[in-house]
């Protein structure tokens, strides 16, 4: 019961959070976007482990033709799969969100409990390209407060440019949650390292 109460917690605090941040005009006042081509010419500026998360967002989720792109503060049109999911099991995960209230950062919510301070042995990354201007990049995101109001890791401020600019983020990442302190659990915590399967995917605006 505990784990499950702080699982619907991290999900209203990460609720709460967009709120907070702020968000653009409804995804429907976004121009459409060609997701197959998009997340094809992603896959082209990828470096090889980016690459095969992409070709597994490919392979496993059945993206649309032409649809609304969002707008920054917003998260990921197509949510993360990963072996945990959200803490019962293989399944959705999370979302990667873009965000500019200090300058545009790419990000990710998501997962049971909340994200742990300690990423060691953990790796999130996010790749972009900016179809506006061809720029492109991977940024391993490690910003995160260890506060309840903080339910999203972030990358640092990028350089993007201008434009419509497709991401995905892969990897891996550790939550936790509290717990009884015991000698298993010496700080009163739980963890559990959440392995992305399949990418989370989305278009946003710079």
């Amino acid at each position: 019961m505990r784990r499950l109460r702080s699982i619907r917690l991290a999900a209203a605090a990460a609720t709460t959070a967009l709120l907070v941040l702020g968000g653009g005009p409804a995804a429907a006042e976004a121009p459409a976007l060609d997701w197959p081509a998009a997340a094809r010419q992603l896959r082209a500026v990828a470096d090889p482990a980016a690459a095969q998360a992409i070709d597994r967002l490919l392979a496993g989720q059945a993206l649309p033709g032409r649809a609304p792109a969002a707008l920054p503060a917003q998260p990921f049109q197509y949510p993360a799969q990963s072996d945990i999911g959200r803490g019962a099991g293989p399944g959705v995960y999370g979302s990667g969100i873009a965000l500019d209230t200090d300058g545009f950062r790419f990000g990710f919510f998501g997962g049971p409990g909340t994200i742990s301070p300690n990423q060691a042995g953990a790796k999130l990354e996010v790749v972009w390209y900016n179809l506006s201007n061809g720029r492109s990049g991977t940024e391993v995101l490690t910003e995160h407060n260890d506060v309840p109001v903080d339910t999203t890791i972030r990358s640092r401020v990028l350089d993007t440019g201008r434009g419509m600019i497709v991401a995905a983020v892969y990897g891996s990442l550790w939550h936790r949650w509290s717990v009884p302190v015991s000698d298993a659990h010496p700080d009163g915590f739980q963890y559990q390292l959440g392995v992305i399967s399949v990418p989370s995917f989305g278009a946003v605006y710079n």
